[in-house]
Order: structure tokens, then sequence, then C-alpha cells
């Protein structure tokens, strides 16, 4: 077995990692349950990685443009993005489901089961998001009100907090579709619909929210317009690709019976996922409201920061859903061995590259921050953000790496017994201590780097179990 693992190691002579790149940006027909494990991660991670560094453009673009609009429009995206992020772990807990069985059945040859598991979850996910998306745009104002939003925060950003959860089922769709080809092997086809969605987004957003030539200057609103409508052209771009002859997942009309069972498995497993997510982004609101105790200019210096750390740690994400396709179509293909050294590989790549990231972060925060506001009350606030939370960055990779490949197996419970331990049980207690001595918004941004890498240590003894190895789908 240790010789089969060393061969399945050792690239091929003739690829270099040039070659590499180039199979992955023009999507790859590798057999990922064999061969070369660094050279197929490589081939998965580079088009992932592109794909993340084109999800956080969005983050980053808007905040970028509604910066420019002052305090109370930066915290109306703040404090919105506070429930979206709860949007965002419902579609990627159905994401995360949708991937784990998808590749299950790729690695195990059953193409009818791959496409029969894509239609369903895509039934699913457009129920919840059109039940969520009527009970945002009911509740925006109240939702803004229970994050302390004030008087000015209310009268700028309600409508654009309805749109932004009104909008959502672009966010499931174009996530659940990406992970379908993700899980799938073809992460190619998925990064070139974030480059497409991307690009709407970039040109409209400007466009919208300052009025330029014949379109209407709708302020902060315009920016939500604009991400909805690029998610959107997104999601129908992804889901015409699903449609291609030649696709890895060939769906057909006869898939959209309703496979009750199959629902099942899958909802258990994405409620499973979510509730993880739930958990750990919930704490994200907590963290919010008690930086909100300290005023505008805090909760905007913190939006930027966290903006510019998710565009920094997003890219590491890729590596991490690399790992996890590695990792189900593995186990697919009955073997737990290489899945085990793919995650070893993925995630001493993600350390060293963090490493370096988080050094640049918090070597440049001032001129970093300074590219998106010119407020001397909330520039100190996001150079000490990224500071901070950039300290953890080499250990970030890691738990990033292991919680993905725990989801990609299917066992989705084990991340969020972390979550919840590591988050409510550790980083919110220790934020609440950090206000109550005085550390003011410095305190908030340390428990979330001890957060997150204790996070990285405790997911890593986890995973030396092997548990996971043994998990059916």
């Amino acid at each position: 077995m240790t010789s089969s693992i060393s061969t399945e190691q050792s690239p091929v002579a003739d690829e270099s990692f040039w070659d590499s790149i180039r199979e992955g940006l023009r999507g790859s027909h590798r057999d990922f349950t064999q061969g070369g494990i660094r050279r197929a991660i490589l081939v998965l991670a580079i088009p992932m990685v592109l794909e993340m560094v084109m999800e956080s453009v969005f983050a980053v673009c808007d905040v970028f443009f509604v910066s420019k609009l002052g305090a109370s429009a930066v915290a109306t995206v703040g404090l919105t993005e506070s429930w979206v992020v709860l949007l965002y772990a419902l579609a990627m807990g159905l994401a995360i489901a949708a991937s784990a069985t998808v590749a299950r059945r790729t690695g195990e040859r059953d193409a009818e089961g791959a496409a029969n598991a894509a239609v369903q979850a895509m039934l699913l996910s457009l129920g919840v998001s059109i039940v969520l998306g009527v009970a945002g745009v009911l509740l925006a104002p109240t939702l803004l009100r229970v994050m302390g939003a004030s008087p000015d925060v209310l009268r700028v950003g309600t409508t654009y907090a309805r749109v932004m959860l009104g909008g959502n089922v672009t966010i499931f769709m174009l996530y659940l579709i990406n992970a379908i080809f993700r899980g799938a092997g073809d992460a190619a086809i998925a990064m070139r619909v974030l480059w497409f969605a991307n690009a709407i987004n970039i040109v409209l957003g400007p466009l919208l929210i300052f009025g330029v030539g014949p379109f209407p200057k709708l302020g902060v609103t315009g920016a939500a317009i604009a991400t909805n409508i690029g998610r959107g052209a997104g999601a129908l771009f992804a889901f015409s690709r699903l449609l291609k002859p030649g696709s890895r997942i060939d769906i057909h009309v006869r898939h959209l019976k309703l496979d009750r069972v199959l629902i099942g498995k899958m909802a258990n497993m994405a409620w499973s996922a979510a509730t993880q997510l739930l958990i750990g982004m919930g704490s994200w609101i907590a963290l919010v409201r008690i930086l909100s105790t300290f005023g505008s200019s805090v909760i905007a210096g913190y939006t930027i920061g966290i903006r510019v750390v998710l565009f920094a740690l997003l890219p590491a994400a890729g590596l991490a859903n690399a790992a996890a396709t590695m990792v189900g179509q593995a186990l697919g293909a009955g073997k737990p061995e290489r899945a085990e050294e793919s995650v070893k590989i993925a995630g001493w790549y993600n350390c060293v590259v963090l490493t370096v990231v988080g050094g640049l972060l918090a070597l440049f925060a001032p001129a970093i921050a300074r590219l998106f506001t010119d407020d001397p009350a909330i520039i100190p606030i996001a150079t000490s953000s990224l500071r901070w939370i950039a300290i953890g960055f080499p250990f970030y990779g890691w738990g990033m790496v292991t919680s993905q490949a725990l989801n990609g197996a299917g066992d989705t419970k084990t991340p969020t017994w972390l979550n919840f331990f590591v988050f409510w049980c550790w980083e919110i207690p220790i934020a609440y201590a950090a206000k109550a001595f005085g550390f003011g918004p410095t305190g908030i941004f340390l428990a979330i780097t001890i957060a997150f890498s204790t996070y990285a240590i405790a997911g890593w003894l986890v995973f030396n179990r092997g548990t996971w190895k043994t998990r059916r789908l």
C-alpha cells in the first residue's frame, strides 16, 4: 500500500507545472481517482482558486464603490451582510451536500446517479430560496433594527437589504451548480461562471450606484441590484453548461421526477452542513452586534477589513474545495489512503500560501485601508482589523482544508460540533470579555484570530482519527 501511494504522488515526467495550469484553465477530463496526487490537486485547485478570487471580488468590489457614499452606506452593507451570511450558510450547506454526493457517484463511475443527485439538489435549493426570499423582503427593516442600525442607516439601507435578501435565489443556484461541477471534477466551468458573473457586477455596480450616463443614480441600492443581476446571469450560464452535450453531468428530463429518498438524504446532510456554517456565520452576527456599540465608523472599518480578509482567504478556500473533491472521488473509488494524502498535501500548500499573504496584509494594512476610504475615523479601525486577523493566517489554511475534507467525505456533523464549541463557547465569550475589560474593537479582532487558530488545531486532531473514511453516502 505504501508503494502505491508513493507512486500516485509522483507527477508524470512529461507534465510540468505550466501544463497543469493550462489543463486546469481549459478544463480537464482527467480521472482524479488515479495518477499523481500533487498534479491532480493542482489541476483542480488552479480553477477553484481563481473561482474563489472572483467570488471575493464580488464583496470587495461592492464595498469599494459603496465606501465612496459614506459611513452609513458602508454600515448598511455590513449590517445587511450579517444576515446575508446566513443565506450563504444555507446555500453552501446545500452545495456541500450536492458536491459530496456527486463526487462520490463520480468516483463510483455512476453517471446516472451523479446526474440525478444534481437535479434533485437544484429542485431542493429552488424551493428553499423562494421561501427565504419572500421572508427577506417582508422583514428587511426589522432585521436591520435587530442589528442596531441607526435611523440614517435604515433610511439609506432598507431597499438595499430587501433587494439582497429577496434576490437570494441567485446565491443559491450559483453556489449549487458550481458545486455540482466541482464535485464532478470540472472546476474550470465553475471558474468561468464566476468570471462572467463578476464582470457583469463590476460594470453595472458603479453605473447604478453613481448614475453614470443613462443609468439611474440608485446609491447603495444600485450595488445590490448589480450583484443580483451578475449572480443571476452567472447561474443561468452555469445551468446552460449542464445542458451542453459532453458535460460531465449528463442531465435529462427524466431526472426532474422527485426522488424523495435522495432528497431526504441530501437535505439531512445539507441541514447538518448548513447548521455547521450557520453556527460559524452566526457568530459573525454576534461580533458585529458587539462592534455596533462602538458606532458606525467602527462597523465601517471592520466591514472594509473583513472584506479584504475574505478576499485573501477565499483563494485558500479553492484549495480546500480541491481537497474535498479529491476526498469524495477517492472514497467512491475505494481509496481512503489517497484521500488522506490529498488532504495533507493541500493543507501544506495552504499553510505556505497564507503565511505569505498574512504577512503582506499586516505590512500594508494602512495602505490597503486608504484604497477604500480617506475617513480618518475609519482607516485606523480597518488597519487594526487587518493586522490582528492576519496573524492567524498560517493556521487558517489547515482549518479550511480539514473542514472541507470532512464535508467532502459526507461527515458534516463533526465540523458542526467543532464550530459550536470554538465559535460560541470560545470566540464570543472572549469578545465579550475583551469589551468588558476595555480592549475596544482590537479585542474583538483578537478573538477572531484566537478562535480560528483553535479551530485549525482541533480540526486536524479530529481528522487524524480517520472515522470519516468509513462514511457512506
